[in-house]
């Protein structure tokens, strides 16, 4: 029986925590002993461990430089001794390597999952000091592959497993249950509205601010639509204003950060991700994994997922020209918004490609035969 510890952050429902769980949760229980530990804080999917009976292991970070936080992770490793440590995002990345180095742990792999444009010299030297002492590292994308092969690292260390998801039944959206969905958020019954979705953190690289313009031109088109946007961030109060700026306080909605976005999927007719970067969305998995077309920026993360014309739309990013891109997405919407045989067309071809490539089993399996040959 080998040992894994999982190190992540957060149990919060972001993607890689996501991936994480699946993976602790599905990884061969006669062959691996898992551990999680969190190095911040518990979250909403700690439940999902506990119920399949994996320890969770809290650390309690409280500062970006936490002396007692680190000594009490090398406490952890050390009484587990685990034959594996495997870090999720920067902050594991850097302490769980550290401390599993220290410890003396076999082998050291790190899960690196975002195009992290937003790390700066000293976050890149801290990574490549511990690269070395890295046996492996793992990703979603071939994007975060070159994101980091431009940074200095070797792309012959890098394995890339595709993220996975669950694929619910087939769900139609119920007349009775959208009108709920409708009211709950506050929209017009009237007609029948179309629902735009859109799942993401706020922050720049998301480009939430052109999926705004690009609402505003669609309401000139006379379509029946609403907008609804999932999520928190630093530029939350700053697109809130920009939307009222627009006028477009009735048409473009703000529920915040929710625990229960799936249940919303069945009911979006489409799934904007405007972003600029990505390592491998989550949003757009699950939103084909509930038959909802994809329109996305063009860029590695989403390729990688969406069939142009097949399951969803590429939206190129024509360099500089925003507004090009901007009016593209309006473009290319319309057609899919007031044509419900091409939409059923794309849902169908969305759920078979999430069916035969990016299963949670097969994202499991994937790990589990590269954990094989690591130890």
């Amino acid at each position: 029986m080998k040992k894994i510890l999982q190190i992540i952050p957060t149990l919060d429902r972001g993607s890689a925590e996501k991936q994480m769980v699946s993976l602790a949760t599905g990884l061969p229980k006669d062959e691996f002993e898992v551990r999680v530990c969190t190095l911040v804080r518990n979250g909403p999917l700690e439940d999902e461990l506990k119920q399949a009976g994996i320890p969770i292991i809290p650390i309690g970070k409280k500062w970006t430089i936490d002396p007692w936080a680190y000594f009490q992770l090398k406490a952890a490793i050390r009484e587990f001794q685990p034959d594996l440590v495997h870090t999720w995002r920067f902050t594991a990345n850097a302490y769980g390597r550290k401390a599993a180095i220290e410890c003396g742990v076999p082998r050291i792999v790190a899960a690196e999952h975002y195009v992290d444009s937003w790390k700066n010299w000293l976050h890149f030297r801290i990574d490549k000091a511990l690269a070395p002492k890295t046996d492996r590292f793992f990703t979603n994308s071939s994007g975060v592959v070159d994101f980091y092969a431009q940074h200095g690292f070797d792309p012959k260390h890098w394995t890339i497993i595709p993220s996975g998801v669950e694929l619910p039944e087939p769900v139609s959206s119920d007349p009775e249950k959208k009108c709920e969905i409708l009211r709950e958020l506050g929209i017009p019954l009237e007609g029948t509205p179309a629902l735009i979705g859109i799942v993401a953190r706020f922050c720049p690289q998301k480009r939430i601010k052109e999926a705004i313009w690009s609402s505003e031109t669609l309401k000139f088109t006379k379509t029946n639509f609403h907008t609804i946007i999932f999520g928190d961030g630093p530029e939350r109060e700053r697109l809130l204003r920009y939307r009222s700026s627009l006028g477009l306080t009735d048409r473009v909605h703000f529920p915040g950060y929710r625990n229960d976005v799936s249940r919303f999927f069945p009911h979006f007719d489409l799934l904007w991700s405007p972003s600029e970067h990505e390592g491998q969305s989550h949003s757009v998995l699950e939103a084909m994994s509930y038959g909802i077309p994809v329109v996305a920026s063009d860029i590695p993360g989403n390729r990688d997922l969406v069939v142009d014309g097949v399951t969803g739309i590429l939206i190129p990013g024509f360099g500089d020209d925003f507004r090009r891109r901007r009016s593209m997405y309006v473009e290319k919407s319309l057609p899919l918004l007031n044509n419900p045989q091409v939409r059923q067309r794309m849902s169908e071809a969305a759920r078979e490609r999430i069916q035969t490539e990016f299963r949670v089993e097969q994202m499991v399996q994937r790990y589990t035969e590269s954990y094989r040959k690591l130890l």
